[in-house]
């Protein structure tokens, strides 16, 4: 084969195409894989839109990708990598190495990073070209499509629990219940939470309690979220995976004294928060990114031993159209997931 199709954006406004690419050998330090399925995150739309800098058209994006590796680049082999092995590639695309928070050993923010479908060529496709330092291994329990969307919804629910203030006992709300907040959900019963679903409407209440909920509340109700959730005791941490400003502010005066708003949903508007809610009871607001590697397979292991799994809608790479409308048109259930093997 000296060819291989990919899914790409021929120029900004342009529709996705299906094309046939010349296959390339991975470079040293990276490795070539054979895609077998990527989830479709709404972080693509900044790529996809350009809105944020350096993006590069014709652009193949995709960040939540899970295959195996084909052929490995010069020094690849030297780091366990063989061909055949199952891996995944997230938001974290690689790091720079060089640059102060990677000195410092926290990659996932470095300030070059790496991400697929804006660094280089996406998992919208059969192939792809990675760094080796971007690979997660894929446990045998796990199909592709159901490692995928861990890479990126996964690692960054599961990270910003972990990484939390909360402990086992503790009062959790996950503010949202779509392609993140069902696998944050998820892992917040596992960990030992209290958990309280967040989302709008009555609809989702059964299905909150079926992913291990102990609580519903419908942020549209009568009674506010912040209300709500103080009723039982105020929240440790409320994690936020809805991308919309006004229902994260909205929480705030939920949590409890030295209570942590932990935001992974993005939103350019502005959280209506004073630093008057903050002072007097010792409140956090924290941003979340991602997550490294290691914390993907921390995070893939962590699922397999709480039986934890992603709820998917899977379409060929000839849908990937398809798919990323109905990823923005937010109907999903919970995550669109492409596969190309």
């Amino acid at each position: 084969m000296t060819t291989y199709r990919a899914a790409q954006i021929a120029a900004l406004g342009s529709p996705f195409e299906l094309v046939e690419r010349e296959l390339r050998r991975p470079g040293p330090g990276h490795v070539r894989v054979a895609v077998d399925a990527c989830g479709v995150c709404h972080s693509d739309t900044a790529f996809v839109n350009a809105l944020v800098p350096g993006v590069r058209f014709p652009l193949v994006a995709g960040h939540e990708i899970a295959g195996r590796i084909e052929e490995l680049g010069e020094g690849t082999a030297q780091r366990g990598w063989q061909p055949g092995d199952r891996v995944a590639v997230g938001w974290f695309g690689g790091s720079c190495g060089h640059c102060r928070p990677c000195r410092q050993g926290d990659f996932v923010v470095c300030q070059n990073l790496k991400v697929p479908g804006w660094a280089y060529d996406g998992g919208y496709a059969e192939k792809l070209i990675a760094p080796a330092d971007a690979l997660a291994r894929i446990p045998d329990e796990l199909t592709a499509t159901e490692a995928a969307p861990l890479g990126c919804a996964g690692v960054t629910t599961y990270n910003g629990l972990r990484r939390s203030c909360a402990r086992p006992g503790d009062l959790v709300a996950v503010l949202g219940l779509g392609g993140l907040g069902h696998l944050g959900v998820q892992y917040a019963a596992a960990m030992g939470f209290e958990t309280v679903a967040v989302a709008r409407g009555g609809a989702k209440a059964d299905l909150a309690r079926e992913l291990g909920a102990h609580h519903y509340v419908d942020s549209t109700g009568r009674t506010t979220v912040a209300d709500v959730l103080q009723a039982l005791g105020g929240a440790r941490v409320v994690l936020a995976t809805a991308a919309n400003s006004e229902a994260i502010t909205a929480t705030a005066e939920g949590l409890r004294p030295r209570g942590e708003l932990v935001v992974i949903g993005a939103d350019p508007a502005p959280l209506g928060i004073s630093p008057n809610q903050l002072l007097m009871s010792g409140r956090i607001i924290r941003g979340h990114p991602s997550g490294t590697a290691q914390d993907m397979q921390d995070t893939m292991a962590f699922s397999v031993l709480k039986g934890i799994r992603p709820m998917v809608e899977t379409v060929p790479l000839e849908g990937t159209a398809a798919a990323y409308d109905r990823m923005l048109s937010g109907a999903p259930r919970f995550r669109m997931v492409v596969t190309a093997g």
